[in-house]
């Protein structure tokens, strides 16, 4: 079964002591390839309704753009996704999804800046799918977690078997989700939060951007 767009999570109620605007600000990644579910994890547990950037795929992206495994799909993120979600303690998590298609790579780099780490969300039954994005921020040293989107028709691995197929390194985390669920997605970001503040303990602020 493919996905389809999630509605917005519903808003969170008010917190009378976040008047002033968050205490910390956090910028996170969603990245992948094409239709693994980034716009959807976005989307499902965006606070607010989120920002979207999608084109109907059209025949010139014919021979150009890979749909293998995913031809039902019938729109792209070219530019990017945006949401925010608001955790405990007044921090607010700004969540930034990066285009899946080769011809928008170009966004990657102004999208990544400030960046407290990535999430590179992965298919089972696409993974080579994922292996730009992983590429992409081991040369560039940012923190990042695997999330395997169990789609409901692909096949089940556990974690060591995933490893071994991405050859990512030992420390890299790899959760299991299901990026509808706003619980589980909730789940993924709060992993990535836990890998980069202990990968960047000994740096400065660890990618966290002025809160407004």
């Amino acid at each position: 079964m493919s996905y389809a767009r999630s509605d917005p999570a519903p808003a969170a109620a008010p917190d009378p002591g976040a008047a002033d605007g968050p205490r910390v600000a956090l910028k996170i990644l969603v990245a992948g390839g094409f239709g693994v579910g980034k716009t959807t994890l976005v989307g499902a547990v965006s606070e607010i309704r989120p920002l979207r950037t999608e084109e109907k795929l059209t025949n010139a992206g014919v021979g150009v753009d890979d749909i293998e495994g995913v031809a039902a799909k019938r729109t792209t993120t070219v530019a990017m996704d945006f949401g925010r979600i608001t955790l405990r303690d007044g921090v607010a998590i700004y969540l930034f999804g990066t285009p899946g298609q080769e011809r928008f790579w170009f966004m990657w780099n102004e999208l990544s800046r400030g960046a407290l780490g990535a999430v590179v969300l992965a298919d089972t039954r696409r993974l080579p799918a994922s292996f730009a994005s992983i590429d992409y921020f081991e040369r560039r040293g940012t923190p990042f977690v695997i999330a395997v989107n169990c789609f409901d028709d692909a096949e089940r691995y556990d974690g060591p078997e995933i490893r071994a197929a991405l050859d990512v390194d030992p420390q890299v985390p790899i959760i299991l989700c299901d990026a509808r669920r706003p619980g589980s997605a909730k789940e993924v970001l709060v992993g990535l939060i836990e890998h980069a503040l202990r990968s960047a303990s000994h740096t400065g602020n660890g990618g966290a951007v002025p809160a407004r």
